[in-house]
């Protein structure tokens, strides 16, 4: 075998290897992120039930820079303070050597066997998520297996070679360069789990010394945590500071063990004479060392990186999303409800442009239409940030809930934009003209229109509760409250049309815009309750028509197939 070949089946069973690797998190992820995600933010309470809730997630997930991601997340959402973090990122830099310390077993007869059993689940249990991602995450742990396996087998013939030890010498004489390129090439695989395998794997072979191999693996330690502090490098300070903190105490304690670097090797050539078996057992080492010296001082590191990375000034009139995270999206639980979270934001929004909106037609002021106007473009601006996130979550595999989930978000979303729109355009053009004009509503009109904006406004936030917790009885107030609305609607409508035969003045003057106002409070109000619909059709209490059946005749309702795009 020519060694251009023995490189690619070494390369072709390290892109394996990642592979089943991002399958197991993927599935994991996708099946159990969400109840993994409780159980690291509940079990935070200390630094010491923080820290095994990191090795547990990392031994679930086989991925300590998930957790971190996780992590940044959480701080970057300030559910979680940055000690806390710290604590099970402490844990979780031990868990992976745990996993390390497992896979360099002689697992290979396993592999098969793993991908056979995780093909099957997955093929099996299509219509059943959390099954079908099991399966996926069974049959990525085989992939891993057998990618080491072929490994092993591919690198055997460079043993033989003849050029490789003079490709070796340059990182046998310095230290300093074999830890950049062990860092380098750990942020390349996105995985220092993977690499250390890697270096497992040609330790074992003798094409890797065993004073090199610990260099690259000291390397290892630094460059995974490259991966996440370039990811959310671009995130909120708080989302930052997790991965920085970390590559400052493995830095920290890797330029500590440089120097001492031969003297471990003849330590572990000593204790035992399996070189392969040393590697990870040094890698262990670094990370429960770096854990007994950090863990007591989480606080005062906290304290440090949030010196060197000090919050940013918030810019007045800033509207970017604050909760569409798209580093959640191997979640769809966590990434439709960071879209909820969002959509509350802008309900937020419409809802204090209702009461601005109520102001400027009591105090006719023009500054309070301008912030009107500004608070629709970042409504608007808000809006598309959604739907282009929404749209992202549509590529991951949504079982029957979380696509009505989905599209109920996606449409509350869409509703309260068209609202900004009504307030914006429809509304404001009304007071300007009202404030050109120095017209004024009656006493009694303004009561009306004022009863009115309240009951829409209270309509919106009892929306709000209904679209994050889905109770049927709350839909069912929020739809009955619907038709109090109509009712105060045709109440002031005809209460101005006796005002209009009195012959008020104030009332002819403004005739026009306080009909144009209420209706069009009515029909926000009627947008607004469409969230209620889906809930309440689901629970079987909403009826196709309000329509009544002839006498003497019984409406036949149509059956799901009869209906055109319903089959």
């Amino acid at each position: 075998m020519t060694p251009t070949l023995i490189l690619l089946n070494i390369i072709g069973g390290v892109c394996l290897m990642l592979y089943g690797l991002r399958q197991i998190r993927r599935g994991l992820m996708r099946g159990f992120g969400a109840n993994l995600r409780r159980f690291v933010a509940a079990c935070t309470i200390n630094r010491v039930s923080g820290f095994f809730a990191g090795i547990g997630a990392t031994l679930i997930l086989q991925s300590s820079t998930a957790v971190t991601m996780i992590l940044a997340t959480f701080v970057g959402q300030k559910m979680l303070t940055t000690a806390s973090a710290l604590a099970v990122v402490l844990g979780a830099d031990v868990g992976t050597t745990i996993v390390a310390q497992i896979m360099t077993f002689n697992l290979s007869w396993l592999g098969p066997l793993l991908l056979l059993v995780g093909l099957m689940i997955f093929t099996s249990f299509e219509h059943h998520t959390k099954l079908k991602n099991f399966g996926l995450a069974t049959f990525g742990l085989g992939l891993m297996l057998f990618a080491l396996a072929w490994i092993k087998q591919s690198g055997i013939p460079l043993k033989e070679s003849e050029a490789l030890p003079y490709l070796m010498k340059p990182l046998e004489i310095d230290p300093v360069l074999t830890l950049v390129v062990g860092a380098i090439l750990t942020w390349l695989f996105h995985s220092s789990l993977a690499f250390v395998l890697l270096v497992v794997s040609f330790t074992s072979l003798g094409i890797v010394s065993l004073h090199l191999g610990l260099l690259l693996v000291l390397g290892a330690n630094i460059g995974g945590v490259l991966a996440p502090l370039i990811a959310t490098v671009r995130d909120e300070p708080t989302a930052v500071r997790i991965p920085f903190a970390n590559l400052l105490m493995r830095l920290t304690l890797a330029l500590a063990f440089l120097p001492f670097m031969d003297e471990v090797t003849k330590l572990l050539k000593a204790l035992d004479p399996d070189t392969a078996r040393d590697i990870v057992h040094f890698h262990t080492a670094f990370n429960v060392v770096l854990a007994v010296l950090f863990l007591p001082v989480t606080g005062w590191v906290a304290r440090l990186v949030h010196r060197l990375i000090p919050d940013r000034k918030v810019k007045d009139g800033e509207n970017e999303p604050l909760y569409l995270d798209y580093k959640q999206m191997e979640t769809p639980v966590v990434a439709l409800s960071a879209a909820a979270r969002e959509t509350l934001r802008i309900a937020d929004m419409v809802q204090d442009m209702l009461v601005r909106t109520l102001d400027v037609f009591k105090t006719g002021s023009e500054a309070a239409i301008r912030k009107i106007q500004d608070r629709d473009t970042t409504v608007d601006h808000l809006h598309r940030a959604i739907k282009h996130y929404m749209a992202r979550t549509m590529e991951m595999s949504l079982d029957e809930k979380e696509a009505r989930r989905h599209l109920q978000i996606l449409d509350f979303a869409t509703t309260l934009e068209h609202i900004g729109d009504a307030i914006d355009k429809s509304m404001m053009p009304m007071a300007t003209r009202m404030i050109r004009d120095h017209k004024r509503f009656s006493d009694d009109g303004m009561k009306e229109i004022d009863n009115l904006f309240y009951m829409v406004i209270d309509s919106l936030r009892l929306a709000q509760t209904v679209l994050m917790s889905s109770d049927h009885a709350l839909a069912r107030k929020l739809v009955e409250g619907k038709e109090q609305v109509r009712q105060a609607e045709k109440t002031a409508t005809a209460n101005h049309f006796n005002r209009l035969r009195e012959g008020r003045p104030e009332t002819i003057e403004t005739s026009s815009i306080h009909l144009d106002l209420i209706r069009d409070l009515q029909r926000i109000n009627s947008d607004v309750v469409s969230v209620a619909y889906p809930i309440l059709e689901e629970a079987g209490e909403l009826l196709r028509s309000r329509l009544t059946a002839p006498k003497g005749k019984e409406i036949i309702m149509p059956s799901d197939d009869s209906i055109p795009g319903m089959q």
